[in-house]
């Protein structure tokens, strides 16, 4: 119709070629992102900050340009994780984000507050602004793959996400206890929703290996991972040990320099994506 405002949300009009109002946000015009792959997990507490930042240490080691942004405003880890404390600066065109050891782009709101330890206290949608900003603010330089640190559950910073940016595919982090079937089937039934491809499912603290015998421990439980990717036809792209090297790197700020072996499958997912 020629007088289509383009919202159908507000229109009564049954319009053969009717199409969904994108709300995609534009990106800094100085920025540039090839692909965006989200890392989210329906609870809090199974590690997908640590596997945000393996999969970023992955990427970077085969030549790509990385960037973290950190969407979880709440409760931000990536910055400690890369041992970064403060942006690039910034100009009349943008902000400039960290920038790791290694030349991994870094976001996240405890880069702009004075007091790295002290609480965001602000309610849903500011929170999701100020994620939202993080794309449209923020200059990515030449990012090949941007991973998103998500915060758990399917509140309003998912959302944001995942209407606001140009996400290519999810990753959902889970553990092996016997919660992860109802926890998988909400993050994977909410990306289904926003029409955002599932790559796969990462399995952390899967087990530990004693360092004296080598056996392989399952601390947790027998893992359901399995059943679970069967149900809703997901490869499982790793299962991760509880490693303490790893959780010190991570405390250390030392994440580019752990051992990524193990997420050779989730590499190679991303790539596809």
């Amino acid at each position: 119709m020629s007088s289509c405002s383009g919202n159908c949300s507000t229109c009564g009009s049954d319009c053969a070629d009717r199409k969904a109002e994108s709300l995609l946000a534009k990106a800094n015009p100085h920025s540039s992102v090839k692909k965006v792959i989200a890392v989210v997990s329906g609870k809090g507490g199974v590690g997908k900050s640590t596997v945000t930042s393996s999969l970023a240490v992955a990427m970077a080691r085969k030549g790509n340009r990385v960037g973290v942004l950190d969407a979880d405003i709440t409760g931000p880890s990536a910055p400690k994780a890369f041992g970064v404390s403060e942006c690039q600066g910034a100009t009349e065109d943008g902000l400039y984000p960290a920038l790791s050891r290694g030349g991994i782009q870094v976001m996240s709101i405890n880069l702009l507050l004075d007091d790295p330890s002290a609480p965001v206290v602000w309610r849903g949608p500011v929170i999701a602004g100020a994620v939202k900003q993080f794309w449209t603010d923020v200059i990515w330089e030449d990012v090949d793959y941007m991973f998103v640190d998500m915060p758990p559950g399917t509140g309003d910073v998912p959302l944001t996400v995942f209407q606001s940016l140009p996400v290519d595919g999810v990753i959902i982090v889970t553990s092996p206890q016997d919660l992860v079937s109802m926890i998988v089937s909400k993050a994977v039934k909410m990306a289904n929703m926003m029409h955002i491809p599932v790559l796969g499912l990462v399995e952390n603290y899967s087990y530990f290996q004693c360092p004296d015998c080598g056996k392989k421990i399952s601390i947790f439980g027998k893992s359901h991972v399995d059943e679970v990717a069967a149900e809703f036809g997901l490869p499982v792209l790793a299962r991760l040990p509880i490693d303490p090297a790893v959780a010190e790197a991570f405390d250390a700020g030392l994440m580019e320099t752990v051992n990524t072996d193990g997420l050779a499958d989730a590499v190679a997912a991303v790539e596809k994506a």
